[in-house]
């Protein structure tokens, strides 16, 4: 879905004129047609707005070009599980187990690793394989890169 369509969207679900949705985000009406009519796309600081107004990320305002995943445990990220800072907006770069309130919940990789294998093995993907896996690939990700 283009960005176009995901403003209308989102802004008729949400009962709000363009006059409304304009007045709330500090545009004119005429911005958001043009939007709407994918002409132009809102700016970074009113992706910003929109995606505080509407409880989405900027990725789903713009189609969700990127695939995110979590930057610390490699989850898939959609927008019910990514993670917030303390004022509300999202982060985009770790789900909502991993970093909440403004904090990293695991201060290892170690410790990451052990919750892992003990929640995801299973008789199809056993412990020693569910932990060979994990250390290989947490490693990989930017919040355990070795800066």
């Amino acid at each position: 879905m283009e960005t176009k369509d995901i403003l209308f969207e989102l802004r008729t679900k949400n009962g709000l004129s363009q006059d409304q949705l304009a007045e709330k985000v500090f545009v004119t009406r005429q911005a958001v047609s043009r939007w709407e009519n994918g002409d132009t796309v809102p700016n970074t600081d009113t992706l910003k707005l929109l995606s505080g107004l509407f409880d989405v990320s900027i990725n789903t305002l713009l189609g969700s070009p990127r695939k995110l995943i979590c930057q610390c445990c490699g989850m898939p990220l959609e927008d019910s599980v990514i993670s917030k800072e303390t004022d509300g907006a999202f982060n985009e770069e770790y789900c909502k187990w991993c970093y909440t309130g403004g904090k990293f919940v695991y201060t290892s990789i170690g410790q990451l690793t052990d919750f892992l294998v003990e929640h995801m093995s299973n008789e199809n993907f056993p412990p020693e394989q569910a932990r060979a896996y994990f250390e290989a690939q947490l490693p990989q990700l930017d919040h355990w890169k070795v800066k």
